[in-house]
């Protein structure tokens, strides 16, 4: 798949949407446990698109850098109570657009009873639904969405479409819908008016916390970006989320990306604004230690 990026005033990828109760509820107490809230200061870079002289990357080193990683199946508490293996696929996923439901319709073909769970009902009556507004997303059958596995199905709990892929030797981003392989990674667009009248497109890759699911995200059950119990991973969102982050910023970007993440993670100084999820970093020995 190539880089590209969407064209300028597009967005990147459907929302998942998520409405506001319509009554306040008090905070779950697995959010109280485990996640560190949503105000912090955080470490942001800016660098011209290599490959585009119109375009500015705006990235969230305090995110990029952090030791996140998905821990769905194995301590993921999920989005809604009661429901922790679903993850975060409870409501389904919004198609980002016509192209997006196209391709993916294209590797649905491909999945077989042995893949997919639920292979007879999604070939028989659909595995595309509209939601209250009249937008396109993959179905919801008991409770969730129509392509996960559930725990004990014998090709592996969780979305077939990803299963596909790793079964193919593919990058799961190819077979899923857009807004499933970006997440957790959230990339935004902002046309910058600059004091000599000039204009530049500022394309920001950051966090995707409980905001990025509109006003709804704040009565998540639980959300894994700022969870303690999901900071922990050998490696840092920046390498072990590489294909993705190709794919939002063009290899170009990428690349430059990584040299700014490790010029961050080489200082011998303690890291400024690190991720509050993040283990505790080791201080720093001696000089010649």
């Amino acid at each position: 798949m190539g880089g590209t990026l969407l064209p300028p005033g597009a967005y990147s990828g459907a929302v998942p949407k998520t409405k506001k109760a319509k009554q306040d509820k008090p905070a779950e107490s697995a959010r109280e446990r485990d996640e560190q809230g949503l105000d912090f200061a955080r470490s942001w870079v800016e660098f011209p698109d290599p490959a585009d002289e119109e375009q500015v990357f705006r990235c969230d080193l305090t995110w990029l850098t952090s030791r996140w990683n998905c821990i769905f199946g194995s301590g993921c508490q999920g989005i809604q109570p009661g429901r922790a293996a679903d993850g975060c696929c409870t409501l389904g996923a919004h198609f980002s657009d016509e192209d997006d439901e196209k391709r993916v319709a294209g590797h649905v073909a491909r999945l077989t009873p042995e893949l997919w769970e639920y292979h007879a009902v999604g070939t028989a009556t659909g595995w595309v639904q509209e939601d209250e507004d009249g937008d396109r997303q993959t179905r919801r059958w008991e409770g969730s969405c129509i392509f996960q596995n559930r725990t004990g199905f014998p090709a592996g709990a969780g979305c077939a479409l990803h299963i596909l892929a790793l079964r193919e030797g593919r990058e799961p981003l190819e077979t899923k819908p857009d807004v499933c392989w970006q997440l957790p990674v959230r990339r935004t667009y902002e046309w910058i008016d600059r004091p000599d009248d000039t204009r530049v497109l500022q394309v920001s890759i950051g966090e995707y916390d409980r905001r990025g699911w509109g006003p709804g995200g704040h009565d998540l059950h639980w959300w894994c970006t700022s969870a303690t119990s999901a900071h922990g991973a050998g490696e840092p969102v920046y390498v072990s989320y590489a294909p993705e982050l190709t794919e939002l910023m063009g290899k170009a970007g990428y690349d430059r990306l990584v040299e700014l993440c490790e010029a961050r993670l080489a200082s011998q100084l303690p890291l400024v604004a690190p991720h509050p999820a993040d283990p505790a970093r080791p201080a720093p020995g001696p000089a010649g230690a």
